[in-house]
Parts: structure tokens; C-alpha cells; sequence
């Protein structure tokens, strides 16, 4: 067996630990979680923990990237080309029935929203996650409506934004009252694909009418 460098045993443990520490966040959340179970799950001692993270405020930062990188890449596979729109779309709405509400990840989310209130460092960290997540977003609707051949009715930026606002506020419905549907969510992208189509022939039709 080929021995790990430092390096790679460093980056071993890191991600044990982050993969630790999102399945008890995602079960008992962040407050009734401690270091001492993140490292005790990981098997590893409390000072590798430290070695790696300032504290637990950074490492839920860490494994909400992790589910957000995970969540966002199901949606690109997803929406990735080779069927139709309808069928692109049946399998969003699955995925978000599936998905939006999760109460694991739902009041992670929460939970977390409301400690970083009370931390402008934690805030601007939360401020630049959203950012991230909402580029991720972005570029999920862009290569969808290349795929399409269409071109979005709104500035690609603003669509994301939009559609991640939706899935936000729905997954906090979701998690209150999972007979909610998540079909908000996709008839919201529906639509935008819709005008989008319906833009694109309307500019094609004034292209002819202006040939000589």
C-alpha cells in the first residue's frame, strides 16, 4: 500500500471530519453538536478538530459548502442535456419533492442564520456562501437554456437569484408542512423557459420582417 504524504493525510482528515460533522449537524444540529462528537465520529482525537478548523462556527461554514456543492451538482446532472424539456423538468420536480424541505438541512440552514446575527465575521462569511450558491445557480440556468437553444428573458443573474429566493422559502414551508408541493419551483423555471422561447421566436419573426 502506497503511503500518504502529509499532505494527503491532512486532507484525509479534514474532509473525515467535515463528513463527520454534516451527519450531526444534518441530525441533532449545530448548537447540541460538539467537537468532542465530530472528532469521537471521525475517529480522530479533539486536537486534530482544531488543527484544521478555529472552531465549529468555521466547520458548519465547511459543511455547508459540502451539501450545497453536493445539492446544486444532483440539479447540473439533472437539467444536463440529452431529453426533453418535460422530461428535464419531471425530474427537477422529484428532486425538489425530495429535497426542499429536508429538515436536516432546512434548519441547519436556519439555525445557522440566526447564531451568525450575532457575528459580523459569520455574517459576511453566510453573505459571500450565498453568493457562491447563487452562481452556482446561475450557471446551472445558463448551460439548461444553452441546451435549450433559448435565451432567458431576464438577466441570468437575476433568474438565479429568483429561483434560489424560491427554493429558500420553500424548503422553510416544506419543512413546517411537507404536503406543500415543490412544484412552485419548477413551474417557476417552466415559466422562464417559456418566455424565453416565446422571446426568441418573437425575435426571430422580427428578423425575417426586416430582411430586404
Amino acid at each position: 500500500m502506497t503511503r500518504l504524504t502529509r499532505t494527503e493525510s491532512q486532507a484525509r482528515t479534514r474532509a473525515d471530519l467535515v463528513a463527520a460533522a454534516r451527519d450531526l449537524f444534518l441530525a441533532d444540529g449545530f448548537a447540541k453538536t460538539s467537537l468532542e462528537s465530530v472528532a469521537d465520529a471521525a475517529g480522530y482525537s479533539k486536537g486534530a478538530v482544531y488543527s484544521n478548523f478555529r472552531n465549529k462556527k468555521e466547520l458548519c461554514l465547511e459543511v455547508l459548502e459540502l451539501i450545497h456543492v453536493s445539492k446544486f451538482g444532483e440539479v447540473s446532472e439533472l437539467l444536463a442535456g440529452g431529453a426533453t424539456v418535460e422530461q428535464s423538468l419531471e425530474r427537477f420536480q422529484a428532486w425538489a419533492e425530495r429535497t426542499l424541505g429536508d429538515v436536516g438541512w432546512t434548519m441547519l440552514e436556519f439555525e445557522f442564520a440566526v447564531v451568525a446575527r450575532a457575528d459580523p465575521e459569520l455574517q459576511a462569511s453566510l453573505v459571500a456562501s450565498l453568493g457562491v450558491a447563487r452562481r452556482m445557480v446561475a450557471s446551472i440556468l445558463e448551460s439548461f437554456a444553452e441546451s435549450l437553444g433559448v435565451t432567458l428573458p431576464i438577466p441570468i443573474d437575476d433568474a438565479a437569484g429568483s429561483l434560489l429566493s424560491l427554493g429558500i422559502g420553500l424548503g422553510i414551508q416544506r419543512a413546517v408542512d411537507p404536503t406543500i408541493s415543490a412544484r412552485f419551483i419548477t413551474d417557476g423555471l417552466r415559466m422562464l423557459i417559456a418566455l424565453a422561447s416565446v422571446g426568441d421566436l418573437a425575435s426571430s419573426k422580427i428578423a425575417l420582417g426586416a430582411r430586404p
